[in-house]
């Protein structure tokens, strides 16, 4: 269930979230989360678009302004259109980013460059819409569709934040499965690894990402890779649910009703069932699940990456 193999992850990085001075006033948004326990686990990649594509610090602030599909970015008082600037800029820092090997992204929100959602857009009589996005991020999130990508603000749910950290490790994991040769073995390898993961989140995937597996002849190494990679990302968007959880927890369980006693049974199914019902955090039933392998091992569940999803030190299973 470790990722010791697992390797450098590299998450790109509104670099004003790193306390780097570079907003428009000269300061910075330094969130504590993302520097004192994130930092442990990864290595930052910072841009700050507006500094990059050459606005200086300080400086004039900029918004979005015209139509929510296709805004300008212009400059609050002397209205200086940036929106050429920005769009090369963007294209050309995010074909370098990719270059990177970049396991997920976390933007600023409600800014006019990185915000992901929610972005003012100023029509012209003036009023904001609140449903643009950031010309950077408009980017960034067309050209790697299936990079973990994030706004910090939203890091401040556990759901979010937990969910953001599995496709994370989940990039890490496949990034190193495409960095070697291609071989079926591989792939079913993976995918049998990350099974119960899926089933949390989506079944629909899991059955479709397991004809994936099941149905190579004839098909390309890339065409395998592209179509596994889509479906597996998209599935792991999907937010997982207390039911779900428990749904897999229950199937767990379930590979122990011949050793465990009826006594050991019925705890689990009630332990279970209190974490369906809101009652316990997830850490609770996944840790005796855990403790029922170590007396009774069974190899295809040692193996599950559903068990240790991320490392235990970031402590987000003990809030969901």
């Amino acid at each position: 269930m470790s990722d010791e193999s697992i390797g450098t992850i590299r998450i790109g990085i509104s670099a004003c979230l790193l306390g780097q001075q570079v907003r428009f006033d000269g300061g910075h948004k330094r969130d504590t989360y993302i520097t004192e326990l994130l930092a442990n686990y990864f290595e930052w990649v910072p841009v700050c678009p507006e500094v990059e594509v050459g606005m200086g610090t300080p400086r004039e602030s900029v918004r979005l302004v015209g139509s929510v599909e296709a805004p300008r970015m212009v400059t609050g008082r002397s209205l200086v259109d940036w929106t050429g600037r920005m769009t090369r800029y963007a294209r050309d820092r995010v074909e370098v980013l990719k270059s990177l090997n970049l396991d997920g992204y976390i933007l600023k929100r409600k800014s006019p460059s990185c915000g992901m959602e929610r972005v003012k857009v100023y029509a012209e009589s003036g009023m904001p819409a609140y449903d643009g996005v950031g010309l950077f991020a408009r980017e960034l999130l067309a050209r790697l569709p299936n990079l973990p990508v994030e706004e910090e603000g939203r890091l401040n749910d556990p759901q979010l934040r937990e969910n953001f950290i599995v496709r994370v490790f989940g990039h890490a994991r496949w990034r190193n499965l495409r960095a070697q040769r291609f071989s079926a073995g591989r792939l079913v390898a993976f995918h049998a690894r990350h099974k119960l993961v899926l089933m949390a989140h989506s079944q629909t995937h899991l059955r479709t990402l397991g004809k994936i597996v099941s149905n190579l002849k004839g098909k390309s190494a890339a065409e395998v890779l592209d179509a596994y990679e889509t479906g597996f990302f998209d599935a792991l968007r999907c937010p997982s649910t207390r039911a779900r959880h428990a749904n897999v927890l229950n199937h767990i369980a379930g590979y122990f009703k011949r050793e465990a006693s009826s006594l050991a049974r019925q705890e689990l199914a009630e332990v279970i069932d209190r974490y369906r019902r809101g009652l316990l955090p997830l850490i609770v039933p996944i840790t005796l699940l855990r403790h029922h392998l170590l007396i009774f091992p069974q190899p295809y569940l040692q193996d599950q990456v559903y068990l240790q999803p991320h490392p235990q030190e970031l402590l987000l299973l003990n809030h969901v």
